[in-house]
C-alpha cells in the first residue's frame, strides 16, 4: 500500500458516504462483484465502477459499517487483487437505497490511468471441473474461464478492462451467459471473457493451405470442438506436427515420446539442438519423470502457470524422446493453462512437446491470418479459433534457487506487472519532471519498461532484435504500453551500445519527442535492475557476468565488479581481457573463444596443443587464418567477458564447439559438474594503481590443461571451475568491504547478468556469501539476464535525471557512448 486510508469524518448525522478510489490490479478480479457482495451484505447504499484510476465506489450508510467496508477492502480482497492506494473522501448523501454496478467510465475523476492490468491467469479448478462434468453446460467448451481465470492482458485493447475494450467485444453473450453476468451469486458476475460454446469463440481445424477441414458453420458448437480435439488428437499420436492457438500465440505441439517427430519439428524449425517446454496432463505425471519440490508444484500449479525447469529422475517412467533435450540435465515442464490445452492433454494423458509456434529467430505468431504463411512449412494440421490477440505473450519459464522461484524469462502470467520493491515508491519516488521514462532494454532477449508515477512496468519477452518481424513486434509493445497507460515520456533511457536496434528507436524517438535520451552502460543496468527488486540503496557492490556488453571504453565488457555509488559507478575489477578471433563469430563458436585464452596463456605455442579438442575442431587451413587474425591482431577485439571465458572452458572439455543456440556452451558445462568437493584453482588478483583489478584466470587455465593431461574427468573440471568462480566473488567481496571498512555491519552483494542464470554458480556464491557474513542479492522477479535491463535502465534515468550535478549523456554517435 502507498497511501493510508483515514477514518471517515464524524458528523452528527448517523448515515455518512463515502468515495473511495482504488488503484492496483484491481480490475479483471472480480473486484467490483466483491465490492457488491460486500456493500450488499453490510446493507450499505451506492454504487461501484471500473474507470482509468482503477475501480471507483461510492458507499452510504452507517460510519461504523463503513469502517467495516474499509476492514473488508483492506482483508478480503479477491486472490489476485493487489490493492495500491485507496484514496478516500466525503461525499454528499444522496439517499439510495440499493448498490449497484455501473458501466465504465474512461473519463470518471481522471484521464490518466492509475490502475494496474491483470496477466492472463491460467484455468482455475472450479473452470476445470465444468469442462468435464458431462452435466455442466461448459462441458468441453474449451474458452470456459471466471473472474478468478482466463484471458486479461492478452485481449486488452484499451482500459478500463470492460468487454468493450478487449477482443471478446466481437461475441455477444446468449441469454444463459448473460444472466450470469448479472448474478450476484454466481463466479462469472462481470467476468468480463464470459462465453459458452452457444455465444463464444469456436474451434477450427486447418490443413496446411488454410482449408478449414470441419465448416463449422454448418454445425453445432459442441460437434465441432468434439470434431476439433478428435482430429488434434489423432494427429499427435500419428506423429504428426500441430499448430495450435492458444492464449498468447501458437504452440507447435508433437508427442513427446516419438523420436522421430521431435526429430521432424526440429528439422522443419530449424532448431537443432535447444531444449523443447513439455506440457504434461499432471503434477502426478511430471514427478515420474522428473525431480518436484513442494515449491515446485505450487509454482506449476499457480495461476501464472510458468515453464519450470526441474531435474530428471534417475529413472524416469516415461520415455521422454532423446531430442526433447539433447545433452540437457534437466527439462523445462509446464501443466496445461488454458481449457483447450487441459482437454487435449486428457485425452492423450502422456506429455507432449509445446514449444512457441514460430520460425526460428522470428516472434511467436498470434494471427490465425498469417499462420499457414508462418508454419505452413512446419505443422501439418492448425487447430485454430476465432478471439483474436491483442498482445501476443510466450510461455514464462522460472527455476528455483535458494528455495526462491527465479523467473528467467517473464511473459505469460507476470506480465505487465510492475517489478519494484514494495518500499521503492516511498523511497525514491520520481519527481514529476521525470515521472514517466521509456526504457528500451537491449538487443538479446528484448523487453521495454515504462515508469509511470511511482511504478515500473516491464513488458513480457520479445525475443532478439535481429529480424524485421520482431523490432515491428518491439515497436508495437512500445506504442501499446503507452495506449494502455495514456503515457507521454518525458525521457527515454537505452542502452549504450551504439549499434543495437532498440538504440536506434530510442535515438528516433527521443528527436521525434524532443526529450533526453539516457545511454545506460550494460552492466550497470544489470546491478541497478536488482536494487529494483530488492529496494537497495547504494553504495553496493554488484558483480554483473554476461556474454556482452557495451563497455566505456568502447571494448566488450562481461566480467564486471561494480561499485554503485549515489550519483553513479565504479569498474572496481573485471577478467583480464582476452581476444576473441572473428568478434561476433566467437559468441557462436566457443572453439573462436579457446582459441583466444590459449593465445593469451601459452602465446604461439598454443598452436602446437594438437591434442586439445578446441584445435581439433577446426582444419588446418582455418587454424592457419586464425593464427594469422591473432598475430597480427585483426578482428581479435579484446573481451572481459565472463561468458566467453565459460565458453572457452566448455570447448576445452570438448563439450561444445559450436553454439546453435544462445547459452549452449554454458548450459552444457553446467551440465557437466559432478557432484561433491573439488578444489578450486588458482587464480591471481592483478593490482596497477588507478586502474581497476584485473582477475587473472590464466592459473586456471593452465591448472585445466594440466588435468586434461591427467586425464581428469570433465565433470571434476567443471565442479572445480565452478568453485574457483565462487571463490572470485568472495574475495572481490572481501576485498572491497575491506577497503571501505563495512565489514562489521551487513554487506550487499548484488549478482546479476545471463551468467547467473547458471544455477550451480548462483546457489554456490549465495551460499558462500553468506557462509562470510554477506549479504547477497540476485534477481527473482526480474530476469538476470538482458530481459530485466530496461528495470535497471529506469532507474538509471531516475537517478541520472534527478541529480543537480550535470549528467554525462553523450548524444553524438561517433563519441564513447555511456552514463555516468
Amino acid at each position: 500500500m502507498t497511501a493510508l486510508i483515514p477514518r471517515p469524518v464524524q458528523t452528527d448525522s448517523p448515515i455518512q458516504r463515502m468515495r473511495f478510489i482504488i488503484g492496483g490490479t484491481v480490475q479483471g478480479v472480480g473486484f467490483r462483484p466483491f465490492v457488491y457482495q460486500t456493500a450488499t451484505r453490510l446493507n450499505l447504499a451506492g454504487w461501484v465502477i471500473n474507470s482509468a484510476q482503477g475501480v471507483v465506489l461510492e458507499a452510504e450508510g452507517d460510519a461504523n459499517v463503513l469502517q467495516d467496508l474499509i476492514h473488508e477492502l483492506h482483508h478480503h480482497s479477491p486472490v489476485h487483487a493487489i490493492i495500491d492506494h485507496i484514496q478516500v473522501e466525503e461525499c454528499p448523501v444522496q439517499g439510495e437505497s440499493t448498490f449497484q454496478i455501473r458501466e465504465s467510465d474512461n473519463d470518471i475523476f481522471a484521464t490518466t490511468p492509475s490502475v494496474l492490468i491483470l496477466p492472463d491467469l491460467a484455468t482455475c479448478p472450479d473452470c476445470q471441473q465444468d469442462i468435464t462434468d458431462p452435466q455442466n453446460r461448459r462441458y468441453r467448451y474449451p474458452f470456459t474461464n471466471c473472474t478468478h481465470c482466463g484471458p486479461r492482458f492478452s485481449i486488452l485493447t484499451t482500459l478500463p478492462y470492460d468487454r468493450p475494450h478487449t477482443t471478446m467485444a466481437a461475441f455477444t453473450m446468449c441469454p444463459d451467459c448473460a444472466a450470469e453476468y448479472r448474478d450476484p451469486g454466481d463466479r462469472r458476475f462481470h467476468a468480463q471473457p464470459n462465453a459458452c460454446a452457444h455465444c463464444g469463440p469456436q474451434l477450427d481445424v486447418w490443413d496446411t493451405s488454410g482449408a478449414s477441414l470441419l465448416n463449422p458453420q454448418s454445425q453445432p458448437g459442441n460437434e465441432v470442438i468434439t470434431e476439433a480435439l478428435k482430429r488434434a488428437v489423432e494427429a499427435i499420436q500419428g506423429g504428426q506436427i500441430l499448430a495450435l492457438k492458444g492464449l498468447g500465440g501458437f504452440h507447435l505441439i508433437v508427442d513427446a515420446c516419438n523420436e522421430a517427430a521431435v526429430q521432424r519439428l526440429r528439422e522443419r524449425k530449424h532448431r537443432p539442438d535447444k531444449p523443447l517446454a513439455l506440457m504434461y496432463p499432471s503434477v502426478e505425471r511430471i514427478r515420474e519423470d522428473c525431480i518436484v519440490s513442494d515449491l515446485d508444484a505450487k509454482i506449476l500449479t499457480s495461476a501464472e502457470a510458468p515453464i519450470v525447469l526441474l531435474s530428471r529422475n534417475e529413472n524416469p517412467e516415461t520415455a521422454i524422446a532423446p531430442a526433447v533435450a539433447p545433452h540437457q540435465s534437466r527439462l523445462g515442464v509446464m501443466l496445461p493453462y488454458t481449457p483447450l490445452h487441459h482437454l487435449l492433454l486428457r485425452e492423450l494423458y502422456s506429455p507432449v512437446v509445446a514449444t512457441s509456434g514460430n520460425r526460428s529467430g522470428e516472434p511467436i505468431v498470434a494471427d490465425e491470418g498469417q499462420v499457414v504463411e508462418k508454419l505452413g512449412d512446419i505443422a501439418d494440421l492448425f487447430l485454430v479459433h476465432n478471439r483474436a490477440i491483442a498482445t501476443p505473450i510466450d510461455d514464462s519459464i522460472v527455476q528455483v534457487v535458494q528455495n526462491q522461484p527465479c523467473i528467467l524469462r517473464r511473459a505469460r502470467g507476470y506480465a505487465p506487472l510492475p517489478v519494484q520493491h514494495s518500499s521503492w515508491a516511498d523511497a525514491t519516488q520520481s519527481p514529476p519532471s521525470c515521472s514517466c521514462v521509456l526504457a528500451v532494454g537491449g538487443h538479446f532477449k528484448s523487453a521495454i519498461a515504462l515508469s509511470k508515477q511511482h511504478h515500473i512496468f516491464l513488458s513480457h519477452y520479445l525475443g532478439d532484435l535481429d529480424t524485421v518481424e520482431t523490432v515491428e513486434r518491439f515497436q508495437g509493445a512500445i506504442a501499446h504500453l503507452q495506449h494502455l497507460y495514456q503515457a507521454r515520456p518525458t525521457a527515454i533511457a537505452c542502452d549504450a551500445h551504439p549499434d543495437y536496434q532498440s538504440t536506434r528507436w530510442a535515438e528516433m524517438l527521443a528527436t521525434q519527442w524532443n526529450v533526453p535520451l539516457i545511454r545506460v552502460q550494460h552492466h550497470y543496468a544489470h546491478i541497478l535492475s536488482v536494487m529494483v527488486e530488492h529496494g537497495l540503496s547504494a553504495p553496493v557492490l554488484g558483480i554483473a557476468w554476461d556474454g556482452t556488453g557495451y563497455g566505456e571504453d568502447g571494448t566488450i565488457w562481461g566480467g564486471e565488479c561494480l561499485e554503485i555509488t549515489p550519483t553513479g559507478f565504479n569498474r572496481i575489477a573485471h577478467l583480464k581481457p582476452f581476444p576473441l578471433p572473428g568478434g561476433d563469430a566467437a559468441a557462436r563458436e566457443p572453439r573462436r573463444s579457446a582459441l583466444g585464452i590459449l593465445m593469451a596463456c601459452l602465446g604461439d605455442t598454443a598452436f602446437a596443443r594438437t591434442d586439445l579438442a578446441s584445435l581439433q575442431a577446426f582444419s588446418p587451413a582455418e587454424l592457419n587464418t586464425l593464427r594469422s587474425m591473432l598475430h597480427r591482431q585483426v578482428n581479435c577485439p579484446q573481451t572481459s567477458s565472463m561468458g566467453r571465458l565459460f565458453d572457452a572452458i566448455a570447448s576445452l572439455l570438448n563439450l561444445c564447439q559450436v553454439n546453435t543456440f544462445e547459452g549452449q556452451a554454458a548450459s552444457r558445462l553446467e551440465g557437466a559438474i559432478a557432484p561433491g568437493t573439488h578444489p578450486p584453482y588458482p587464480i591471481d588478483f592483478l593490482h596497477e594503481a588507478q586502474s581497476p583489478i584485473q582477475i587473472d584466470w590464466r592459473p586456471m587455465i593452465l591448472g585445466i590443461l594440466h588435468d586434461l593431461e591427467q586425464s581428469m574427468s570433465a565433470r571434476a573440471i567443471a565442479a572445480k571451475v565452478h568453485h574457483t568462480l565462487v571463490q572470485i566473488i568472495l574475495d572481490l567481496a572481501k576485498d572491497y568491504y575491506a577497503q571501505v571498512d563495512r565489514l562489521s555491519i551487513p554487506c550487499p552483494v548484488v549478482l546479476s547478468g545471463g551468467c547467473f542464470q547458471n544455477r550451480v554458480l548462483l546457489e554456490q556464491a549465495i551460499t558462500t556469501l553468506r557462509a562470510h557474513r554477506f549479504v547477497p542479492y540476485w534477481s527473482t522477479t526480474i530476469p538476470s539476464n538482458d530481459g530485466g535491463l530496461a528495470a535497471g535502465q529506469i532507474l538509471a534515468a531516475w537517478r541520472g535525471l534527478n541529480d543537480s550535478q550535470p549528467t554525462r549523456v553523450i548524444d553524438d554517435p561517433n563519441v564513447k557512448r555511456s552514463w555516468f
